[in-house]
């Protein structure tokens, strides 16, 4: 832990910013605009949890810091998980790592190769320094964990306390206002300051694939994406990656929850539960899952709707000739139910399910 004291004793020392609230609103705000960076970007879309997609990344990245000399690493994280996430480089143990493992259960980072991919990155590639750039998710573990630790070291003046604090504020107004639109205008800024204040240094940065996508963000016209902003900022020292095609996103085994009897065209089947995944976008609030065991005979010449689901957004690992029921839950608390069947579709290069009218 000494160690891990003077690492971020010596990232405050740091500071290019003023330590100064976030103001009445809760809002975070840029506190100072620095120039633009020279350095480059390279980000890189994924599909979150994808084993293949990790191991690739682990390759870009070991050429990127042994051939070409790059340090810093812009992940898809909460500002105080990735200063946790410097703290384990410099640490003995892996006790930082897990406990974060810990806080990341039932998100998309909850997946066994997520400790792989980290564990390959501290041995070998020691002197990476982590950047987070999203909203403050798991404020009340990771964030108040990482708060506890800064008041017990006297660190309360600090930009590392005021970044937390402001990054968890993020979060809340996010929950607050139930909009991704909320992050998708929050991120850009984050990204912005941890580049800018490198001056001239190249990065590689890891994403979501929405946030790679130039244009719009899903579902919020007039909403640029990351990648978007980025480019109006930093012009063609921005390069993108889309890695999403034909990632496969990992998905252990998991017994469902319960058993369930379903009715769906007078035929009860056996429905095997897998929970509500708590997914938040657009005014969703949430989707349960079901499987719908031998009933793929009954429903393969249903008609088709036209709308699709990828397999990564299952919660358990989706197979061909199988039947699922999904309730999408809405904020004003009306919920529709859907009905998909996997018959070996891909749409934009990815496994999908196709919606079907029973």
């Amino acid at each position: 832990m000494r160690k891990a004291v003077l690492f971020l004793v010596t990232l405050v020392a740091m500071t290019i910013f003023a330590s100064c609230g976030s103001g009445g609103n809760g809002y975070y705000e840029p506190q100072e605009e620095l120039p633009p960076s020279t350095g480059r970007i390279f980000l890189f879309g994924e599909i979150h949890g994808s084993v293949a997609t990790m191991d690739r990344q682990l390759e870009i990245w070991g050429d990127f810091y042994h051939n070409h000399g790059m340090r810093h690493l812009f992940v898809e994280n909460s500002y105080f998980a990735a200063q946790f996430l410097n703290m384990w480089m410099q640490a003995d143990d892996d006790t930082i790592l897990y406990q974060l493992f810990e806080d990341w259960r039932g998100t998309a980072k909850d997946v066994p190769h997520t400790l792989v991919f980290y564990k390959t990155i501290k041995m070998d590639f020691p002197e990476t320094i982590f950047h987070g750039t999203d909203v403050g998710h798991q404020s009340r573990t990771i964030g108040q964990r990482f708060l506890r630790y800064l008041i017990d070291n006297n660190l309360q003046g600090t930009e590392s306390y005021r970044l937390t604090r402001e990054n968890m504020a993020q979060y809340n107004r996010f929950r607050r206002e139930d909009s991704h639109a909320v992050r998708a205008y929050y991120k850009p800024l984050n990204f912005t300051r941890e580049f800018d204040r490198l001056g001239n240094q190249d990065i590689m940065a890891i994403h979501g694939g929405a946030h790679v996508d130039f244009g719009d963000f899903q579902g919020y016209p007039g909403v640029p994406t990351m990648a978007t902003t980025l480019r109006d900022r930093y012009g063609d020292a921005l390069q993108t990656f889309d890695m999403r095609y034909n990632a496969v996103r990992y998905v252990p085994y998991r017994e469902p929850y319960r058993i369930d009897t379903i009715t769906v065209g007078g035929i009860d089947f056996e429905a095997s539960y897998f929970g509500n995944d708590g997914a938040r976008f657009n005014n969703i609030t949430g989707r349960e899952f079901w499987r719908l065991e031998n009933a793929y005979e009954y429903f393969r010449g249903s008609r088709l709707t036209g709308s699709v689901l990828p397999f990564d957004n299952f919660p358990i690992k989706v197979e061909i000739g199988q039947v699922f029921v999904i309730d999408i839950h809405f904020a004003d608390g009306t919920v529709t139910r859907g009905y998909y069947r996997a018959s070996g579709l891909y749409w934009n290069g990815r496994p999908s399910t196709q919606a079907f009218t029973p």
